[in-house]
């Protein structure tokens, strides 16, 4: 995942200190170099220090902004003083950029209340996103109304802003792939193509037949063939699964790698059951599988909200996510339940102990020899996020939800890809999950990644956002 580029305005007045203008700078391009975050802003010549105040000081950096727009991922408005607000607004209108914007204000120092060093940009930043509020920009805000970038919370916030920016531009420019049809029994989850489309999230679609039918043409000699068997071997083990099913497994492979480059795809949605298990032989989990652990999340049962929501939290956090079904209770447990699905987890997700197997429940009806190709193990305890992206066809919305919570390592005796999640008021979550019509499904990031999607996907996208706190 490349790394964040930003725009930086420095705001200022011309009645205040031009030493503080110039120790803005420095502190911020430290930061920006610690963290690892490139930066597009006025040089000290082009400008008075290289701050923002005048119209033409406005025309100037939002050129600037304008000839770098193709690698801008974001705005950071810094405010050493007060600052003009007109000056921060006007540039972010006149450089036609459409991207997070974060504000950031310096604090005063009660030792330093002298006309040489006071700053007033507690003020000064209320008028700064009054104005961007009446230019109509959307913008986030650091954890504390005033804190210097030096600070280990701007540090954290100027984090939390870099991935926000990574979701918001990630979704409104994602190509999803469809592969096949929604299997009959799950309308559960149907969605609208329109809606996604209306926030930039296209869905491309492939008959599952057309898939199929081009893996069947590769030969098992073809080198394709065998260079996709060494990489599914060495993935996990596959011991238990008898060579012709992961010849199968490497001719689809090959023919899903090619449809997603050649349709630039970032996330799919797969039919998985029960038309390819019945014509061609295996489970796709372990393919799907592959395709997250390389960042390419996948989702089953054509889940393509599912898949946008594994994708959010893959920007976020700039992990694989997965996609998991809300399964059992644990016990009598309130804040605690078990995760499962049959086996297309990214082998991040899980323990040491993961092989390549038949899907169980599937096998109970399709039988062993058209269900291998999933994925057994259980997920080891630590941080994890959930959402779930949904679209309110009636109303015309898209719904989401977020939340964080701990895989542990309670005791699980059971199949298959498995996990237990303990999370603060699980219950309040799943009656909100019941109450408001969300699917089974949920996305999960081995994350805590739930503030930064909240931010994304209301203050920009302006999506419906339940986020649980516990």
């Amino acid at each position: 995942m490349k790394g964040a580029k930003l725009a930086i305005i420095i705001g200022n007045r011309d009645f205040f200190p031009d030493q503080l203008v110039t120790e803005a700078r420095q502190d911020i391009l430290a930061v920006f170099d610690e963290i690892g975050i490139e930066s597009v802003m006025l040089s000290e010549e082009d400008a008075n220090l290289g701050g923002v105040e005048t119209w033409e000081d406005a025309k100037k950096c939002a050129a600037l902004f304008k000839a770098h727009a193709d690698e801008i991922d974001g705005i950071l408005v810094v405010l050493p003083n007060f600052g003009d607000e007109k000056g921060v607004a006007d540039t972010v209108r006149l450089s036609g950029l459409q991207v997070p914007i974060l504000v950031q204000a310096y604090p005063d120092d009660l030792g330093q209340f002298n006309i040489e060093r006071r700053r007033d940009a507690f003020c000064g930043k209320m008028s700064v996103c009054n104005n961007l509020r009446q230019y109509g920009y959307p913008f986030s805000l650091t954890e504390l109304h005033t804190v210097s970038p030096t600070n280990s919370a701007f540090k954290a916030d100027l984090k939390k802003f870099v991935g926000v920016c990574r979701v918001v531009n990630g979704l409104r420019n994602a190509r999803l792939g469809a592969i096949g049809a929604r299997p009959n029994a799950f309308i559960t989850v149907r969605y609208s193509e329109k809606l996604l489309q209306a926030y930039g999230i296209h869905v491309c679609t492939v008959d599952l037949s057309e898939i199929l039918g081009m893996a069947e043409k590769l030969a098992d000699s073809d080198p394709k063939v065998k260079a996709k068997l060494d990489e599914i071997n060495a993935y996990v083990p596959t011991g238990g699964v008898p060579t012709p099913a992961v010849v199968k497994m490497a001719k689809l492979g090959i023919v899903l790698d090619d449809w997603i480059a050649a349709n630039e795809i970032d996330a799919t949605a797969f039919q998985c059951w029960d038309s390819i298990q019945q014509n061609y032989g295996v489970n796709a989990c372990g393919l799907m599988s592959m395709l997250g652990n390389q960042l390419l999340p996948s989702a089953c049962e054509v889940d393509i909200t599912g898949a946008a929501a594994m994708y959010a939290l893959q920007l976020a956090s700039g992990t694989p996510s997965a996609l998991v079904d809300w399964n059992n209770n644990y016990a009598d447990d309130p804040d605690k339940c078990v995760l499962f699905h049959c086996g297309n987890w990214p082998k991040s997700f899980y323990a040491g102990d993961v092989e390549m197997a038949y899907a169980d429940v599937l096998a109970t009806t399709l039988g062993k020899d058209n269900t291998y190709g999933a994925l057994a193990g259980r997920a080891p305890a630590g941080p994890v996020s959930f959402a779930r992206i949904s679209t309110d066809d009636v109303n015309g919305r898209i719904r989401t939800y977020v939340a964080d919570g701990m895989m542990t390592d309670d005791p699980l005796a059971t199949f298959g890809s498995r996990a237990v999640v303990e999370m603060p008021g699980l219950q309040t979550l799943l009656r909100h999950i019941c109450k408001h019509g969300f699917e089974h499904h949920v996305a999960m990031n081995a994350s805590h990644s739930a503030e930064v999607l909240a931010e994304a996907f209301e203050t920009y996208l302006g999506w419906d956002v339940y986020w649980h706190r516990g």
